[in-house]
């Protein structure tokens, strides 16, 4: 092989890339996760990795040549390992466009697991992401980027709106619609609940890093960074990459702000990645301009997308995958017939490549919902494509992984401030305590009345209680952190669309007891402290003790809380 025919430029740019584009699997794993709940976060990871170590041998020895082979108008060819002659891009050798090919076949199987979150066999997922990376992917992909019959009609999908994002969305519908909803997502009555994710930070930085990821995902399909032409088209992308992105993301927060009555987070979170899915097929085609009109559509189809697929289609997508991917990947796609600076319809190019770009889509929706649906009844009726109702109330991550928690050891501190002399949540180490001869003896004051005393407040006013406390000799507590509601029921809100019912909010429980101080003394010095006048100022309950043992010292009843008051 004649080394010198190759670009270094080039191929760092499409290495670069590549790193890039398989950054964005850390992305989705962040967003799936966090949009989930924390009893099936390890089981999310697990997926993101091996559906990325399944299908890049798979790419390898079947996908690639299927793909990119010059068999037929309808596929490729059959290469394992790639040892065959390829048309690449300029300067850039075979195996880098092989890697940069790979981490796109990635994504598209990736997209499937979030909208099947929550209930899916581990071996299932496996097995459908094998078949999406060995045949379903490439087989629609040689149709467009392969030289196939819509790349001859002159499709445009510059990136992949359709050729990664809508055919990972397709496949999430028919997933989501045959394994059913999670246990509790609707009512008899078929009216949708809200399951809440468990980190929205986590999934906050995952849309970041796709968001940043998409950079080389749009930007390093170029192939290549020679000459003036490319160089200006790679800046160009970058440009309508993040104006879309950041369009969508602000149409997405003023939908949901006039529907919901505030911005949604996670759903303007979403909105982000519905704009950089839709401006994918025409980042190097459209103007600044057509960018942001993409941005602006893909932020209001991703809310109302969404309603639909949860409120009429009634499938459980708990990340919106069908929405973001689906949706506005043939959203973006057709645009593109519209809105392209070169032969668009609203450029004076008439509608012909506006109706090939929706053939190219309604094609590639077709083979994609036919396969998977035969993929998926194959599974359904062999290894089973559901998990037990047993094994989902407990969590993937236990009864599929054996993992007892994503997050164990992991428990949020209310304080380290000392209070008395005590640290509230810190331990004295077992060599500092000092052996004191137990004495089992009945209290001197057995008529003393003990009283336990429990606070629920808001956490923001746990210092001033500590403080007040402190000062009528209460120096011995319990702090918990909690959940909970009045009878107000918790503020009324709603998650991605859906009105939460009950929010229950985070509280802290403090609970005293005491024999000395008297309890109405705890209460009026409680009530001060915690007072603001509004709801949630929190209650407090008193009840009676029937005796106290300390276990250090076996002192019973008042003797026994000397110290601790």
């Amino acid at each position: 092989m004649d080394l010198g025919v190759f670009s270094s430029v080039n191929t760092i740019w499409v290495l670069l890339a590549a790193a890039l584009v398989f950054f964005m699997q850390a992305g989705f794993a962040m967003v799936e996760s966090g949009f989930t709940r924390a009893k099936n976060a390890g089981n999310i990871v697990m997926k993101n990795l091996m559906d990325f170590a399944i299908g890049t041998p798979t790419f390898w020895i079947l996908g690639f040549g299927l793909m990119f082979g010059s068999s037929s108008a309808l596929f490729g060819i059959f290469d394992p390992m790639v040892k065959g002659t390829y048309a690449l891009p300029d300067g850039v050798p075979l195996p880098a466009f092989l890697i940069f090919q790979t981490v796109f076949c990635a994504t598209s199987a990736t997209i499937v697991s979030g909208a099947m979150a929550e209930r899916t066999k581990f071996l299932s997922y496996c097995i459908y992401s094998f078949f999406i990376s060995a045949l379903i992917y490439p087989v629609s992909g040689h149709w467009i980027w392969g030289g196939g019959w819509l790349a001859e009609m002159g499709f445009h999908d510059f990136a992949g709106s359709t050729v990664v994002h809508m055919v990972g969305g397709a496949a999430a519908l028919v997933g989501a619609k045959m394994i059913g909803p999670r246990i509790g997502k609707y009512s008899p009555d078929g009216k949708p609940n809200a399951i809440l994710g468990h980190n929205i930070p986590i999934g906050a930085l995952g849309v970041f890093i796709l968001w940043f990821g998409w950079f080389g995902f749009n930007g390093g399909s170029t192939v290549g960074f020679t000459g003036d032409d490319v160089i200006f088209s790679a800046s160009h992308i970058f440009v309508t990459t993040n104006l879309a992105a950041a369009m969508a993301a602000v149409t997405t927060m003023i939908v949901t702000w006039i529907r919901y009555k505030k911005p949604d987070v996670s759903m303007t979170l979403n909105g982000a990645l519905a704009g950089l899915v839709a401006i994918t097929a025409g980042c190097d085609a459209v103007s600044e301009g057509g960018a942001a009109i993409i941005g602006i559509v893909a932020g209001v189809a991703i809310v109302f997308g969404v309603e639909f697929v949860d409120k009429v289609l009634k499938i459980d997508d708990p990340v919106g995958a069908i929405g973001v991917h689906g949706i506005c990947g043939a959203l973006g796609t057709m645009m593109v017939g519209l809105l392209a600076v070169d032969g668009g319809a609203f450029y004076g190019g008439g509608f012909h490549f506006f109706g090939v770009q929706v053939l190219g889509v309604v094609s590639v929706l077709a083979w994609v919902l036919v396969t998977m649906t035969i993929l998926f009844t194959v599974l359904k009726k062999t290894v089973g494509l559901r998990v037990s109702e047993e094994e989902e109330i407990k969590g993937l991550d236990i009864e599929e992984h054996g993992l007892a928690s994503s997050y164990a050891d992991f428990t949020p501190m209310i304080s380290t401030v000392s209070h008395g002399g005590v640290s509230v949540t810190g331990t004295v180490p077992m060599e500092e305590a000092v052996p004191v001869k137990r004495r089992d003896t009945e209290s001197k004051y057995p008529d003393a009345k003990i009283s336990k005393v429990v606070m629920i407040l808001n956490p923001n006013k746990f210092e001033n209680l500590k403080t007040s406390l402190n000062k009528i000799g209460v120096t011995g507590m319990t702090v918990t952190q909690v959940h909970g509601c009045g009878m107000q029921k918790g503020s009324s809100e709603f998650y991605r669309g859906v009105p939460v019912d009950i929010t229950l909010l985070p509280k802290v429980k403090v609970e005293v007891v005491v024999c000395k101080v008297p309890v109405e003394t705890v209460i009026d010095a409680a009530k001060e402290a915690l007072y603001t006048g509004h709801i949630g100022d929190g209650k407090i309950f008193v009840y009676d003790v029937e005796d106290v043992v300390k276990v250090r010292t076996g002192e019973r009843g008042y003797d026994a809380l000397q110290d601790e008051e």
